[in-house]
């Protein structure tokens, strides 16, 4: 077989496997949102946009909607702050280096189910570890999943602890790429830490750090299971956002149309906000 034989043949398979996987259930996702169906064997009847007219008209999807604006904010901009952070502490030479490194990534290689019942286990409010601090220190107890405020704050708390990590080895691989010669000349012209980092390390990661803020924004606002073993999107709608909302209208209200409705939304929003991101932080080609 000649090399562009074989060329075309991954090619066609790559086109295959992304037609197969993601742009046919695309697809069908968003014709069911034209039908009103209370099951996926049922007889669906066509609504036209009637799905779309009832889910906006609702002030659960745009609680949802603001929920999800919160939770994504929150959790990008604590895992880009902390991410670099830790990046630069883990760029510099110390003893056991390699080592700090390594363990730095095991909270992303745990799974979630794992994270989140650990988490329950240190704010239970009989045996917790952080409940037992929290009382020691002499603060009122935190009703972490009864309050609205405390359950939101949990879930972006799991989730910076949980992905924090990913940017943390992204930002530490892309400092690596940094010469060191710039250091060496800024020190020379009598610039300190704060200047080098503003004038040199924050450019040269501006293309990771444009990528890595896509990435998480998209993730962070598709993002289910975190929510849903912590909240569930409680309590009282505070931590559901559009992904809880669209599985809860679809098979918990068996609302198959209105569900399909709520995650094609979903998608749109995040196809402008894309759209307009790179229209603002174009990414270098040179």
């Amino acid at each position: 077989m000649s090399s562009k034989a074989t060329i075309y043949s991954f090619l066609f398979m790559g086109l295959a496997v992304t037609a197969l996987l993601i742009v046919a259930p695309v697809v069908y996702a968003v014709s069911l949102s034209f039908y009103q169906m209370d099951s996926f064997v049922g007889a669906p009847r066509f609504v036209g946009l009637d799905n779309y007219a009832r889910m906006l008209s609702q002030w659960v999807f745009w609680r949802a909607l603001i929920n999800g604006f919160i939770y994504s904010l929150g959790t990008i901009v604590f895992q880009v702050v902390l991410g670099i952070g830790f990046a630069l502490v883990l760029n510099q030479v110390f003893p056991g280096r390699n080592i700090v490194r390594g363990l730095s990534i095991l909270p992303y290689l745990l799974p979630t189910v794992v994270v989140v019942l650990t988490f329950k286990w240190m704010v239970d409010g009989s045996i917790g570890v952080l409940t037992k601090v929290i009382a020691a220190l002499g603060l009122p107890p935190v009703q972490w999943f009864e309050s609205p405020g405390a359950a939101l704050a949990s879930v972006i708390l799991v989730s910076v602890w949980m992905w924090t990590p990913f940017v943390t080895t992204t930002f530490l691989a892309a400092l690596q790429t940094v010469p060191s010669s710039l250091y060496e000349a800024a020190k020379v012209d009598g610039t300190n830490a704060v200047q080098r980092f503003f004038h040199i390390t924050l450019p040269m990661l501006k293309p990771i750090l444009t990528v890595i803020v896509l990435l998480r924004a998209v993730w962070m606002f598709n993002k289910f299971d975190v929510i849903w073993l912590l909240t569930q999107g409680g309590p009282v709608g505070a931590t559901e956002h559009l992904a809880i909302l669209s599985y809860k209208q679809a098979f918990g209200q068996f609302d198959i149309g209105g569900g399909a409705a709520v995650a094609t939304i979903s998608f749109a929003i995040l196809s402008v906000a894309v759209f307009i991101y790179f229209r603002l932080f174009p990414l270098d080609t040179e």
